[in-house]
């Protein structure tokens, strides 16, 4: 059986199709994106030794933030840190998150927190329990406490370790000395 439209709407009915598969096209675009910023936080567990060496080994300038989940001055510090991180993604500047949660949390509630609160960084989870062997290894002034900060420039010996929470200001003041480093060298 053969349906005869008007010309109008025949036109209407050509025009809706338009509208759906614009929105269709919308709609996997935005799937697509939303399921590749989810597959990209991704947690790794590291000893401190690992942790060492990718500082050690790191040819761009990294901030290195200790914090967990149940932190807020370092949840609150963060956005910062990607901030003042983005403002010189030409020098390209790393932000490393190191959580310091228990174990329970590792990897689904750390990983779920980062993408709930989009924290854009590299996530290691650190698998270490003594304080007193793991945090003379990253600074031999570091209690333990956090949120802290590690500011490296490799190629310029630019090393500097904040323990407390940096303020907005502070993390861009130290990110431009981090990379500004890299111009006088």
């Amino acid at each position: 059986m053969k349906i005869k439209l008007g010309k109008e709407k025949w036109q209407g009915a050509r025009s809706w199709c338009s509208v759906c598969r614009v929105s269709v096209r919308l709609l996997l675009i935005v799937m697509l994106t939303a399921t590749s910023t989810v597959y990209s936080q991704t947690v790794k567990k590291v000893k401190i030794e690992e942790l060492e060496a990718y500082i050690k080994n790191a040819d761009h300038p990294l901030v290195v933030s200790f914090w967990a989940t149940w932190c807020s001055p370092c949840i609150h510090e963060i956005p910062w840190l990607q901030e003042a991180i983005n403002k010189h993604s030409e020098k390209k500047p790393e932000l490393v998150l190191v959580s310091l949660d228990f174990p329970e949390a590792f990897p689904k509630k750390i990983q779920d927190f980062a993408r709930q609160k989009n924290f854009a960084a590299t996530l290691f989870w650190l698998d270490e329990t003594n304080a007193d062997y793991f945090c003379p290894r990253i600074d031999i002034k570091w209690s333990g406490g956090i949120p802290a900060n590690l500011f490296v420039n490799n190629k310029t010996g630019y090393r500097k370790f904040i323990q407390r929470q940096v303020t907005d200001r502070q993390a861009m003041l130290e990110v431009e000395k981090m990379v500004a480093e890299t111009e006088n060298k």
